[in-house]
């Protein structure tokens, strides 16, 4: 079946399975959140990114194989309403940065910094740090397969998060954005994001200087 990233409020997860990885995306919740669970094939383990909304539906998605972890890409409570079922549920480590740690609502067992590595069984996964959406918002890259990047509310298709109208907090966000990801990877890198449709940086990379001209 070809992953497309369209899903819908109570549908099923879209697909994707990848050489050392398989990646599921479900829509959450009242607010069109996506949570994706991501499996390590050779080993079986899990990790979930934004334990968001319907932690039936999560538990129903994760199944018997166990998940190891459940990364929280940053404090807006839309992202992390399920967590503590989720988490209770699993026995899984709570992982999100040290700036937005405090505000979810169970302790954060791991906490990561722009650069850090989180596995995934055999796989691994890069953390780049985001500041702007909020301070302790991040991504998370998988660089195998042409690149795929979970971006949280940090960059959609059609521009970075929402910064509150806040020039400074916008500029913060966009320079991440442009350095961290556009500046760094490919055009093929695939982009999940916490909300709506997948996109790449390909399709995204022209609109840069649309994006930093109108600040939002």
């Amino acid at each position: 079946m070809t992953y497309t990233g369209d899903v819908t409020p109570g549908g099923p997860a879209d697909v994707r399975v990848l050489p050392d990885l398989t990646i599921s995306k479900m829509e959450v919740g009242g607010f069109g959140n996506n949570a994706y669970l991501l499996r390590c094939n050779e080993t079986g383990d899990g990790l979930l990114i934004d334990a968001a909304a319907d932690p039936d539906r999560l538990l129903k998605l994760i199944g018997d194989q166990p998940i190891s972890k459940i990364v929280t890409t940053h404090r807006h409570r839309d992202h992390w309403m399920a967590l503590e079922d989720v988490a209770r549920a699993t026995g899984a480590t709570v992982v999100a940065h040290p700036l937005d740690a405090p505000e979810l609502p169970v302790p954060v067992e791991l906490q990561v910094e722009h650069g850090d590595r989180i596995t995934v069984g055999v796989v691994t996964l890069e953390v780049i740090h985001l500041r702007g959406h909020t301070p302790g918002s991040i991504a998370l890259l998988y660089r195998d397969q042409g690149g795929h990047l979970f971006t949280g509310d940090s960059l959609f298709p059609g521009g970075v998060g929402n910064t509150q109208g806040d020039p400074e907090r916008f500029a913060l966000l966009f320079g991440d954005v442009k350095e961290r990801i556009f500046d760094r990877l490919p055009d093929s890198t695939w982009v999940y994001p916490g909300h709506g449709r997948d996109t790449t940086l390909g399709a995204e990379r022209p609109s840069l200087p649309e994006w930093e001209a109108r600040g939002w």
